[in-house]
């Protein structure tokens, strides 16, 4: 249906927002392919990011399933708008990628050495390359002291000289890689990245739009100049409506307004970055309160709680849980934006079911 003629309305959009994105589970791969990107986060409260966004997109998932086939899969751990998982054929894009800041001969130097050191060896834990080229401590980002040889392989990695073979005990082990760039042209490679995050995260206000397009130049930094001038041109072709006084974008083909976006009744505790809940400013549009990530937050000054997961019913965010687990049981304290529990019935029952799910993704039993 042309844009032009859609009447639309926020409740359309939310609606059409939260049944586009937890759509019935599936396999992993094919969740993954769908998603087209899975940020990550090493918090563990109760479990990482990316468990927590696909235990509800993939049947019978179980925290750690990601990282356990890994292997098997054709998905890459490493950058889009920000560090996650992705296809293979979305990382193409974006290599050979070029970083802000260049090295001085002695890096470059040293990054060759390390990676003939790991195409002739194999498969490396860092602490392996650490104790053969011992390059002592770097100044990080936040002025405080690093490990030089975990800085360097982040920033061979970034580059596309190493990749992440597999991880053990959540420790990073590189393999050499040679990546096949894409052989689009860099116009059509930027429009296709801003195709990419326009169907994981739509519908987007226009404001939420440029502010992807700005996150895409840390996984593509050398596209910067053609994402700009694609983001100008799709502004004016990708599907649009004005609501609200915001103007709202999402992929061709869809019709917000349609009735095949239905709701369920299930109650969903979302992680921080899950797609439905990623975007803030969406957010305090779509369901009227702010939420905040705190876990970086100072204990006294948190609202929320340090790892506070969303809490999703009948299309609306009506509160947050603190979810953990002690003895083998699962524990969670909830609040809610009304001051209290919905009375209406049937939320009672899918909490319950909610926690059970919960429960069995952890491998911990049911408060």
């Amino acid at each position: 249906m042309p844009a032009a003629a859609l009447t639309l309305t926020l409740p359309d959009l939310r609606r059409y927002a939260v049944a586009r994105s937890l759509f019935k589970p599936t396999s992993l791969p094919q969740a993954i392919q769908r998603l087209g990107f899975v940020q990550a986060d090493p918090i563990r409260a109760p479990a990482r990011a990316q468990d927590l966004t696909l235990r509800h997109r993939v049947k019978d998932y179980r925290a750690g399933d990601l990282e356990r086939r890994y292997t098997r899969l054709a998905v890459e751990e490493d950058c889009l708008v920000n560090y996650g998982f992705l296809p293979r054929e979305h990382l193409k894009l974006m290599h050979p990628r070029s970083a802000k800041r260049a090295w001085d001969a002695k890096t470059r130097a040293q990054a060759e050495a390390i990676q003939a050191f790991v195409q002739a060896q194999g498969p490396c834990h860092p602490r392996e390359i650490q104790q053969h080229f011992n390059l002592g401590s770097t100044r990080n980002a936040w002025g405080g002291s690093s490990n030089a040889t975990t800085h360097l392989l982040d920033g061979m990695h970034y580059r596309g000289l190493l990749r992440v073979q597999q991880r053990e005990q959540g420790q990073r082990i590189y393999s050499a890689v040679a990546h096949t760039p894409d052989p689009r042209t860099p116009h059509e490679k930027a429009q296709a990245l801003l195709d990419l995050v326009l169907a994981k995260y739509a519908p987007l206000p226009s404001r939420s739009l440029g502010h992807l397009c700005s996150l895409l130049g840390y996984g593509a930094p050398h596209l910067r100049g053609e994402l700009r001038q694609v983001l100008a041109q799709v502004r004016k072709t990708w599907p649009q409506a004005q609501v609200e006084g915001q103007t709202w974008f999402w992929p061709e083909g869809e019709n917000p307004g349609s009735k095949r976006w239905k709701l369920d009744e299930a109650v969903r505790l979302l992680a921080p970055f899950d797609p439905v809940v990623w975007d803030r400013l969406r957010f305090e549009q779509f369901w009227g309160w702010a939420y905040r990530f705190e876990a970086y937050t100072p204990a006294p000054k948190r609202k929320l709680g340090y790892y506070a997961l969303p809490l999703l019913w009948r299309g609306e965010v009506i509160g947050w849980g603190n979810v953990s687990s002690a003895e083998g049981r699962l524990q969670a304290q909830l609040g809610y934006v009304a001051g209290r529990a919905p009375r209406e019935p049937g939320f009672s029952a899918a909490l319950d079911e909610e926690l059970a799910a919960m429960a069995r993704f952890l491998g911990v039993d049911a408060p």
